[in-house]
């Protein structure tokens, strides 16, 4: 990243729609540092003050420059480094108040005290989880998972999918994403994203099974999993994974290349590199050469890491097909749709 002085709006970008904000807790930063796309700063500054607190609040108000701003996700990475800083401000600030009360719910000896809240075993362990002490933050999410706090569930799935403090179990995380999928939580309600996050996990995991274990490869379930976290709670990445089964008629669904389109259209207009680069391509491959060309080179741009290897090859095989003024033309409006934040349709 450059060493020069950005504004806020250089960092977010401009964009029309966002998946709404998780609500409050400390997984609300947490959220943030996976990746997800297209929550408005106003939002994220609201959230954050609730999270730490009337105490904290003065943190958040060192961002209120941000809560007029509307944007549509630019580069993951971006996206989520700008995050990453936002909570960072508050976060940093809350954890000392919320370590003040461990001799209320933990004790080093005998663990969770009995009869403790939830909600503020929760934040311990968020706040154990931060300074560095997972072995007390898996035992305090342990108790709040046991006792209806879906975030801290949400929280272990992750930590045992990545070995996050534990020793890696993907048949650990599955059932604990299981067990939030398996909760009444209604599209709209603050537990949505939770839910839409095991979904498309849940379907990561029987696309192709998990060695050793009872999770059998089951692409018709993974496809069901993907088209609910897809379907209610717009998910892009969900989105994104229905398209390419539409695409390769694979999930049980019959291949078709107008349904891969459209939910690659709606996971491109959330900012999803691999979907607006797919959607490129199938724009080039239709003979839109100049737009479908822009979109590839656009999303290769705001690509992370991970997606830039194939998404360049995709690019670049378009690209030597392309005649030399396609090529120009592409190359301004790739520009346009980085700078302008519009989507190249």
């Amino acid at each position: 990243m450059s060493a020069r002085v950005v504004s806020l709006a250089d960092l977010t970008g401009r964009c029309s729609s966002a998946i709404p904000a998780p609500a409050g807790g400390p997984a609300l930063a947490e959220k943030f540092a996976y990746g997800w796309r297209g929550l408005p700063v106003r939002l994220a500054v609201r959230e954050l003050a609730r999270a730490v607190g009337p105490a904290r609040r003065d943190a958040a108000s060192v961002l209120s420059g941000a809560r007029e701003i509307r944007c549509m996700p630019v580069a993951g990475m971006t996206k989520s480094a700008l995050l990453c800083a936002l909570v960072a401000t508050c976060v940093l600030v809350g954890a000392g108040h919320a370590f003040a009360f461990d001799d209320k719910v933990f004790d080093d000896k005998t663990g969770v005290k009995p009869q403790s809240s939830p909600w503020a075993v929760f934040q311990f362990g968020f706040s154990a989880y931060k300074s560095g002490h997972k072995e007390q933050a898996v035992e305090a999410y342990k108790y709040a998972a046991e006792n209806g706090q879906i975030g801290a569930t949400w929280k272990l799935a992750r930590m045992y999918a990545e070995g996050d403090g534990v020793a890696r179990n993907d048949y650990e995380a599955y059932k604990f994403f299981s067990e939030i999928v398996d909760q009444d939580v209604e599209p709209g309600s603050p537990e949505e994203s939770y839910v839409s996050d095991a979904l498309v996990a849940l379907g990561n995991y029987l696309k192709k099974g998990i060695p050793g274990t009872p999770v059998e490869a089951n692409e018709v379930q993974a496809q069901e999993y993907y088209m609910r976290a897809a379907a209610n709670y717009r998910n892009p990445v969900a989105q994104f994974e229905m398209g390419k089964m539409f695409l390769k008629g694979e999930g049980g669904v019959r291949a078709s290349v107008k349904q891969a389109a459209r939910w690659f259209q709606l996971a491109a207009e959330k900012g999803h590199a691999g979907a607006q680069a797919t959607l490129g391509n199938l724009l080039f491959q239709s003979g839109k050469i100049v737009r479908g060309l822009a979109m590839m080179t656009a999303a290769l741009d705001r690509a992370p890491a991970s997606d830039q290897p194939w998404i360049r090859s995709m690019q670049e095989e378009a690209f030597a097909l392309a005649p030399e003024a396609d090529r120009r033309t592409a190359i301004s409006l790739a520009d346009d749709i980085l700078t302008k934040g519009t989507d190249g349709q």
